[in-house]
């Protein structure tokens, strides 16, 4: 029972119309999703700030506040006080509703995620389907924000959109199918549960493709092609300014988090951990999983168009495929009891795949001429 349960049947016991027991908890895990993840997302950015002056041998910001701390605050601010422009030929109801539907379902994703066992606001037996189910709504969201600017930049990065959200989420789903099969629920708090051993030994493979499709699905580099500045001045928010741009800026910082927490969820046991709270090692885990996406983004180069659809249907959904076989097999085969031994072959297949698969095809290279 989770502690959203208890504290209903509390307002139920106390003689509260069922109405209001029901009402009250949701209202505060709404309330309770809002503050959190805003205040966890504004953390982050400044932490991003932070390593990505590390990575690139200067300070990052450190002027407002103590290390920096405030300068997302600050950025925040400037952003609120800015004008809100439309422009004349857009549709002013697609322009409007844009970073709602891509901010709002952002925050629906945190009502499944286990920060301990039974601190869960919503404990699903179809949990991965629904993380699956919303994070696709934003891709519409974005799509409505590139056709509704009237502003051919935006919609060649709208159009892009739903080419790399439809690619990459193919291999994503049939990653996650390999976590069902171990587990052998659908519920997230079960699937932590189940993680005598983390799923990231158990199949790396998996893991590695669902956190490289996860970052496609955020838009972090190197698959950034729908705000690629060089190409495409700004990308699908090019005609937004104020308080709108403010929204898909945290949402884009929201995903991050939300599929971090995912990850961690997922492949990394969740809370579970020695010696410190279960929350603790929750955050930890979901800050070393946010901090690597940032040293992807200061490493590796963007990705061509060509190269990143490539990628996905000539790499990630073959393996994936091939992944799913092999864990389907290994399920039948290997007792639940004895994780480890499916340890020794998942990484002797994923090593195997790797090396044998990558040397089938190329990305592709050398000049375009356009």
């Amino acid at each position: 029972m989770t502690l959203l349960d208890q504290f209903q049947k509390t307002l139920l016991a106390s003689g509260l119309p069922d109405w209001a027991a029901y009402l009250v908890p949701a209202l505060m895990g709404v309330i309770l999703i809002v503050a959190v993840s805003l205040t966890l997302v504004i953390i982050f950015i400044w932490w991003e700030r932070r390593l990505l002056g590390r990575f690139q041998l200067r300070l990052g910001p450190n002027r407002c506040g103590p290390e920096g701390i405030l300068q997302p605050v600050a950025t925040g601010l400037k952003l609120l006080l800015k004008e809100d422009i439309v422009p004349a030929k857009a549709d002013k109801i697609l322009h409007f509703l844009a970073p709602i539907v891509v901010f709002v379902p952002v925050l629906m994703i945190f009502a499944v995620v286990p920060v301990s066992d039974g601190a869960i606001l919503a404990n699903l037996n179809v949990g991965i389907i629904y993380v699956v189910a919303i994070s696709s709504i934003s891709t519409i969201g974005i799509f409505m924000a590139a056709w509704g600017s009237s502003n051919k930049f935006a919609l060649i990065s709208g159009m892009r959109t739903v080419a790399q959200m439809v690619s990459y989420e193919l291999p994503v789903v049939l990653s996650l199918v390999g976590v069902v099969l171990v587990a052998g629920s659908f519920s997230m708090l079960s699937i932590v549960q189940s993680q005598s051993i983390p799923f990231i030994l158990v199949m790396p493979l998996g893991c590695v493709i669902f956190f490289l499709g996860c970052l496609a699905e955020m838009n972090r580099s190197p698959f950034d092609l729908l705000e690629a500045d060089s190409e495409i001045v700004a990308g699908y928010h090019t005609e937004y300014s104020g308080m709108k741009f403010a929204m898909f800026f945290m949402g884009e910082y929201g995903v991050a988090l939300a599929y971090s927490t995912v990850i961690t969820t997922l492949f990394l046991g969740g809370w579970s951990g020695p010696l410190l709270p279960p929350v603790i090692w929750f955050l930890i885990k979901v800050v070393l999983v946010f901090s690597f996406t940032v040293w992807m983004r200061a490493t590796l180069p963007r990705l061509r168009v060509d190269q990143l659809m490539a990628f996905a249907w000539k790499g990630l959904l073959p393996m994936a495929v091939i992944n799913l076989i092999i864990i389907a097999i290994e399920v039948l085969v290997v007792p639940a009891s004895m994780l480890w031994v499916m340890v020794i072959l998942n990484f002797a297949f994923a090593a195997a795949l790797v090396l044998l698969w990558s040397r089938l095809f190329t990305l592709g290279g050398g000049r375009v001429e356009v």
